[in-house]
């Protein structure tokens, strides 16, 4: 099995930053590939953005230029500096892995933190 842990999110005001982490930690094989995942209130689930173990990334429309999705592969670490924050950016955020564990590949999920961006 693999957990993981978030941690960074917070309130902030518009135009500042945050720093989310997601730590993976059990059984972890291989990581084929993290996300950034947020779910805002009333809306459905989106992806942020992605990164591949080669370190190929994606952003979603609305966060290129502000975002930066990074990885510590010795750490097992995901990373979001999210800055130029807008109140649109609230939302839960959720790491997800789709990693190797006991040579199966599954999706896991991090419980979520909370970034809350204030007008």
């Amino acid at each position: 099995q693999v957990q993981l842990v978030e941690s960074g999110g917070g309130l902030v005001q518009a135009g500042g930053s945050l720093r989310l982490s997601c730590a993976a930690s059990g059984s972890v094989l291989s990581i084929i590939a993290m996300d950034w995942y947020r779910r805002a209130p009333g809306k459905q689930r989106e992806l942020v953005a992605a990164i591949t173990t080669g370190g190929t990334t994606n952003y979603a429309d609305s966060v290129k230029g502000r975002f930066t999705i990074s990885r510590d592969n010795a750490k097992n670490t995901l990373y979001l500096q999210m800055n130029s924050l807008k109140p649109d950016d609230t939302a839960v955020y959720y790491c997800h892995c789709d990693c190797v564990s006991g040579y199966v590949r599954r999706d896991y999920w991090g419980q979520g933190t909370q970034v809350t961006v204030s007008a």
